[in-house]
């Protein structure tokens, strides 16, 4: 099974015989490292009991459109925020037509039109039901609108027929989840992505750095790995494991992560400069512990090389992504740094901003290029990863389409 670790996956049950295997289903996601939460219809509450899934999940289930304890008593604006991915399972033949319709009296359906997230269904019906003329036309079109279809599969059911219209297995569902992260817009390419904070050691002991805990970049080389890239990150000290399926280098400061990065930025496609790079560092490292022995202490600084400008200066030059955290002026301080190095795009984050930017696991962004500007509301930085990936990797196919269509994927 593919890893699920760190995403979270909002699972739905309607109504059918079928909910029996949720409990299953929501074990395994968990298993492979997912974290769930499930909504159930009132259609399913009468096959198993929502006590049953809040066990397997370890969180209440959510049954009512209108939450009192949600803010703004709006629990599926919450829910669709919160979720990376949607999978309802069973889906019943109604909930289909339901989906089809754009119906949203009710929560689970609320849930899946008021989401950004990837949704997928997998039907769980009578035979006869899932051959029917109406059936099919509803599947077509919420294939046709990016619904992924799990299933169903050929098998005896709870009638008594046989034929096709059985859930998938959760083990064959849960497997088929991690697939939804896998978009393919980075197949082929090579990303060089920087991370965390950099370390310009005073002393033995003592040091200048800064607050990033490499969140963020983590985040985006997990989600340009998920996009098939081949990866590589080369990441300042931080407390983070390496991202599984990506080529880590642990450097400790700013020239040590310069050079890094010029040993490797020749065959990258796409760079991203997210780390937070120390501007300067003492001029002199003592070669024994500073004592305290002085009222004052003056210290020599000097200028660090700049990483993204060596590397937007290169001819030929990846697609450089910059990242830019500011206290004030945001978009103009990034359009700024834009213009000056000459740069693809600049991600620009406001920091000060409680519960967002260095060391929270939330952010918020303005991306920026010459055309103008997006501005992406706070968000998991997780999931706020992937959509970033995926506005690189169209920018960067539509920019090499129109300038450079022989090194696409030179």
């Amino acid at each position: 099974m593919g890893t699920l670790v760190n995403k979270r996956i909002l699972v739905g049950l309607t109504g059918g015989i079928a909910a029996y295997k949720s409990p299953e289903l929501v074990r395994r996601l968990k298993q492979a490292g997912a974290q769930v939460r499930v909504v159930m219809t009132r259609g399913a509450t009468e096959f198993i009991t929502p006590l049953t899934l809040q066990a397997v999940s370890g969180h209440p289930v959510a049954l009512e459109l209108l939450d009192t304890e949600a803010e703004a008593a709006m629990g599926h604006i919450d829910l669709a925020r919160w979720a990376d991915a949607v999978v309802v399972a069973p889906a019943s033949a109604d909930f289909l037509s339901r989906l089809v319709q754009g119906r949203a009296d009710e929560l689970l359906s609320a849930v899946c039109l008021a989401t950004a997230a990837p949704v997928a269904v997998a039907p769980a019906m009578n035979r006869q039901m899932w051959d029917n003329a109406a059936t099919r036309a509803n599947v077509a079109t919420l294939r046709q609108r990016g619904v992924v279809i799990l299933g169903p599969a050929r098998g005896d059911q709870a009638c008594g027929e046989t034929g096709p219209g059985r859930m998938l297995e959760p083990a064959e569902i849960a497997g088929l989840a991690a697939g939804l992260f896998e978009t393919g817009a980075l197949d082929g390419l090579t990303v060089l992505l920087t991370a965390g904070p950099t370390w310009e050691a005073l002393d033995p002991v003592r040091g200048l750095t800064n607050r990033s805990s490499g969140k963020m970049g983590y985040a985006l080389a997990e989600a340009a790995a998920e996009a098939g890239a081949r990866v590589r990150l080369v990441s300042g000290p931080t407390a983070l494991p390496d991202p599984e399926r990506v080529e880590t280098v642990r450097v400790t400061s700013a020239e040590a992560m310069y050079q890094a990065v010029l040993a490797r930025v020749r065959d990258a496609h796409i760079f991203i400069g997210v780390a937070a790079v120390a501007d300067y560092r003492p001029a002199a490292v003592h070669a024994r512990k500073l004592k305290k022995d002085r009222e004052r202490l003056s210290l020599e600084l000097v200028r660090n090389p700049d990483i993204i400008s060596a590397v937007a200066g290169r001819r030929p030059r990846p697609f450089t992504v910059g990242f830019a955290a500011e206290t004030e002026e945001l978009e103009a301080r990034a359009r700024e740094k834009l213009l000056r190095k000459k740069l693809d795009l600049v991600i620009a984050n406001p920091v000060g901003e409680a519960g967002t930017g260095f060391e929270a696991d939330q952010n918020r962004v303005l991306i920026v290029d010459r055309e103008g500007s997006t501005a992406l509301a706070r968000q998991p930085k997780t999931r706020l990863a992937r959509t970033l990936i995926q506005i690189i990797a169209k920018s960067y196919h539509e920019k090499n389409t129109t300038e450079n269509p022989g090194l696409a994927h030179r």
